[in-house]
């Protein structure tokens, strides 16, 4: 497996703070300052419930030190570690108040985030010996994507595009306005500089020919798109293909299709639910 991409806790930091702020609201912590005396000390563990595939640690340790700084934060497993029920994903001791408030923030994006990995390990392991890579899209939780995509590097998966700004894809509305997919390609790569990859969507057989037609000008995509193709015309689009353009497939993948997706030779299979529809990974903070 490709070594994980960390990110800098400067990535990380603002996004902790305002789920802290939101949840601290006007008034602070008023359960915490109500029930627990102000010198009080809590030893405590993250622990896994469920099994899955852990990711945003550094966002527990950064919201327990945004509310303690001298809080003690012994992490135990790092992103991308599988779990098991049980597992002490890491150990914290500080000032009661502090590490209590902290506590569902710290939750929420581990959950959150663990369950992501644990959902695109899933996809990994259903097309393990096809040699096709599960991809992420743009359909993240605002504000979150860097964290979200960063989720599915832990379990196994590619990043597609992180913005509108890294790469031109071209899809279906570009199409429409330009006038077709000749007239869409040649404007894109007139556009995009050397360093720029182009991608274009396709809905049909006939739309894949015309972006073939492309190649011996040398302006054919890069990637191509197979989206909501069937299963033999993902197979007939392979074909016709002869490995010239890398072949990305998507729409109607799930875990009971997935596997049957890859086995018709496309390169990737991009899958929305990674983000959008991954359940939360039950972790637990435990007094110890």
């Amino acid at each position: 497996m490709t070594p994980l991409r960390t990110l800098p806790d400067v990535m990380i930091e603002p996004i902790v703070r305002a789920a802290l702020l939101e949840d601290i609201g006007r008034a602070g912590d008023v359960t915490a300052e109500a029930c627990i005396p102000a010198d009080a000390r809590l030893r405590a563990q993250f622990r896994a419930r469920k099994p899955g595939v852990a990711a945003g640690v550094s966002c527990l340790r950064l919201a327990v030190l945004a509310m303690d700084p001298a809080a003690r934060v012994d992490i135990l497993l790092n992103d991308g570690s599988l779990l098991t029920p049980g597992a002490v994903i890491a150990e914290i001791e500080g000032n009661a108040r502090a590490l209590l408030t902290a506590e569902r923030t710290a939750l929420n994006l581990l959950g959150r985030l663990s369950g992501v990995a644990t959902l695109t390990r899933a996809y990994v392991e259903a097309v393990a010996g096809t040699g096709v890579r599960i991809a992420d899209t743009r359909k993240t939780t605002p504000g979150l994507r860097a964290l979200e995509k960063h989720a599915v590097a832990c379990g196994g998966g590619l990043n597609h595009r992180f913005g509108l700004d890294d790469a031109i894809l071209i899809k279906d509305n570009h199409v429409a306005v330009c006038g077709g997919v000749d007239a869409a390609v040649r404007r894109a790569r007139a556009m995009a500089g050397h360093l720029m990859k182009v991608e274009l969507e396709v809905d049909g057989l006939d739309q894949l020919d015309q972006a073939l037609a492309l190649i011996d000008e040398g302006l054919a995509p890069d990637v191509i798109m197979l989206d909501n193709f069937s299963l033999e015309d993902l197979s007939e689009g392979v074909r016709r293909t002869t490995g010239r353009i890398v072949l990305e497939a998507s729409g109607g993948v799930d875990l009971t299709t997935v596997r049957a997706i890859a086995e018709t030779g496309v390169n990737v299979i991009s899958v929305g639910a990674l983000t959008h529809s991954a359940p939360v990974l039950d972790i637990g903070l435990d007094a110890v």
